[in-house]
């Protein structure tokens, strides 16, 4: 057999289970990331098995998704987390420091390695070579415990790329287009392998730009090759002794192969609500833009933000464009400062925001209503940008400078000579804004503020499950909407009872209440339920509404996963057209839970229509265990 870049890294760590698509594997996890948002929740979690210390290779903990501090919560958790870092042995890169996907790239990235993060964006680091995965928190405490990461054996898709860019047409341009040939659901179960004669003229940063967003496709991952392109990279980071050449086998066999001539690209756009939502740029050129955003852990780096300077340099940003710019460390921050671009950035009338997230969760820099904002972010998913109504495309940074200027949609070639950014020969590498672990000596306490509640009681799946359709949804509905992130409501991700209270609130706002009145019941939805953020919380919040099961027609990767691991039935129905018999109010019931779950033989009972449907699960044995246990931490601890 010849493998390709993904098999091999996952021959060399399989521990469990045979490496065959569709089959339940485990895999041994080098190293792992955790952010504020939901890393709160994954140390509780570590705190709940027992675990006294990390058993990776390494593990770092980030700040950088909510760093805006309205009130005491924000920094309470920050300072928990820091406390957890001391505990448990691992890394913490302080607020300031910057995006964790990029400056895991930076600092900690190694090609062949394994990591999984407790963001969905984690596949980031498969633009230096590695295998990474984004998962629910309980997931990867699981595995900072020493415990492997189980998943599907995924199909590898080859990417082929052919050529080269055109001028004014980006890696964010490559991206789109895969989106808009798979769709924001034809990832699922597959890693996208990046091979051709294209790679080569890719950077580091390019590359993880598309890997970045093969998390939109609902892929496990993405990956590139290890090659001359990663050594160069990570020599300029200081870090060349970590490199190691991983390429496929020349007759490497791909479950699915598709090809891309670069050259014939050109700038495209995702339209509102959606990734897959792509267009040419020009056929939306001329639309009228409020605001631009640049940043996000997509398009932050280096060189991306050094072309928007030279495009900006000695020009005015368009008086009626809000300009807002998020560099994605303080590494690229510093240089930006040092060889003077950051000023031109300034002088052209950008906001520079700090090195996180910010716009890209919702946090801060809220379009005005009905406005339209272009953002180099990754999503762009109804309200996640704060406003309800307002309409959010993606584009890539030259695309953007060219609007925050001329204040409509614009197509970048129309900006004269094409700006070439060559990476730096040596980064300047800088590490005191992250704390080492602690070698030996007494592991400290927790220090937990008084809005870090403790986890919601989980127990044993019930032999019988009734309860009312308390909503029925359509398709792609996403962790936005089922949980919002924000200003608002982020700074409560400690507190499950008080950030239940939110849960599907841009959809129905009665939702919590009704819940809570009819002590749970059961939701009804469409395809690739669950899609986005790895956040936990959009089922710990369901958990503690009483939410008992989850029945739709398909499931995004890790929202079911999540489900899985804190005791909710996911289900999907066997004939999709029985979706339509299923109403708000309609009273469901399903018989011999245990018995039936274990034999794939589940039915649905619809009492107020008189009839009975047949659902089924898409679980291993081991999932259906951890199902029955209550989830995976009372799995665990029997």
């Amino acid at each position: 057999m010849s493998p390709s870049v993904t098999e091999k890294i996952i021959f060399s760590h399989l521990v469990e289970g045979e490496a065959k698509p569709g089959k339940e594997i485990g895999i041994r996890i080098d190293q792992t990331l955790t952010q504020d948002a939901t890393g709160t929740l994954v140390y509780l979690e570590l705190e709940a098995m027992g675990v006294t210390s990390t058993r990776t290779e390494l593990s770092v903990s980030y700040v950088d998704h909510n760093t805006l501090q309205t009130g005491f919560e924000n920094a309470d958790d920050h300072r928990f987390l820091q406390s957890a870092a001391r505990r448990y042995g691992v890394y913490f890169s302080r607020a300031g420091n910057g995006i964790c996907h990029q400056v895991h790239l930076e600092r900690f990235g190694v090609p062949g390695k394994t990591l999984v993060g407790s963001d969905s964006h984690t596949p980031t680091c498969g633009g230096l070579g590695m295998l990474a995965i984004g998962a629910g928190g309980l997931d990867v405490a699981a595995a900072m415990g020493g415990y492997p990461l189980y998943l599907q054996m995924p199909r590898v898709v080859n990417v082929r790329l052919h050529g080269r860019l055109r001028p004014w047409v980006s890696a964010k341009d490559i991206i789109l287009e895969v989106l808009r040939r798979f769709g924001v659901k034809g990832g699922l179960g597959k890693v996208f392998e990046y091979t051709g004669d294209g790679v080569a003229y890719l950077t580091v940063p390019e590359r993880a730009t598309i890997t970045n967003m093969g998390t939109e496709l609902g892929a496990t991952s993405s990956i590139f090759p290890s090659d001359e392109v990663t050594r160069k990279y990570l020599a300029a980071q200081g870090r060349d002794k970590v490199y190691q050449e991983l390429t496929p086998d020349p007759d490497a066999v791909y479950d699915e192969v598709v090809d891309i001539s670069l050259d014939k690209l050109e700038p495209l756009i995702a339209l509102p609500h959606m990734p897959d939502n792509v267009a040419r740029i020009t056929d939306v050129a001329g639309e009228k833009v409020d605001q631009v955003f640049i940043g996000s852990c997509t398009n932050s780096s280096y060189a991306d933000l050094m072309r928007v300077a030279a495009i900006l340099k000695g020009k005015l940003v368009h008086p009626e464009v809000s300009l807002v710019i998020a560099p994605g460390s303080r590494q690229v921050l510093s240089l930006l400062a040092s060889n003077g671009a950051l000023a031109d950035l300034v002088n052209a009338g950008a906001r520079i925001l700090e090195c996180a997230c910010g716009p890209c969760v919702g946090i801060g820099q809220a379009p005005p209503s009905d406005g339209v904002s272009l953002r180099t972010s990754n999503r762009n998913f109804e309200g996640r940008s704060g406003t309800t109504d307002a309409r959010v495309y993606l584009v890539g940074c030259e695309a953007a400078a060219a609007a925050a200027l001329t204040g409509k949609i614009t197509d970048p070639r129309e900006l004269g000579e094409p700006i070439d950014v060559p990476l730096p020969d040596v980064f300047p590498v800088d590490d005191r804004m992250i704390i080492p672990p602690v070698q030996g000596g007494e592991r400290p306490g927790l220090i937990m503020g008084p809005n870090i509640k403790p986890l919601p009681a989980l127990s044993a799946l019930e032999e019988e499950i009734e309860g009312e359709v308390l909503l029925k949804l359509g398709d792609n509905i996403t962790t936005d909407h089922i949980l919002p992130a924000g200003a608002k409501i982020l700074p409560l991700r400690s507190n499950i009872p008080a950030i239940s209270m939110h849960a599907f609130e841009r959809i129905d706002p009665t939702f919590a209440d009704r819940a809570l009145k009819a002590r749970g019941g059961i939701i009804v939805g469409g395809e690739n339920y669950g899609q986005g953020s790895s956040r936990e919380h959009a089922v710990l919040a369901l958990l503690y509404l009483g939410i008992k099961a989850v029945v739709v027609k398909s499931f995004a990767r890790i929202h079911l996963q999540n489900l899985v691991n804190f005791g909710i039935l996911p289900v999907v129905f066997v004939n999709s057209a029985d979706y339509d018999d299923f109403e708000p109010g309609d009273k469901l019931r399903l018989e011999r839970v245990p018995e039936r779950l274990r034999a794939n033989t589940l039915r649905v009972e619809n009492i107020n229509r008189g009839k009975s449907y047949t659902v089924r699960h898409l679980l291993s044995n081991r999932q259906v265990e951890v199902l029955l246990a209550g989830g995976l931490l009372e799995y665990i601890k029997k």
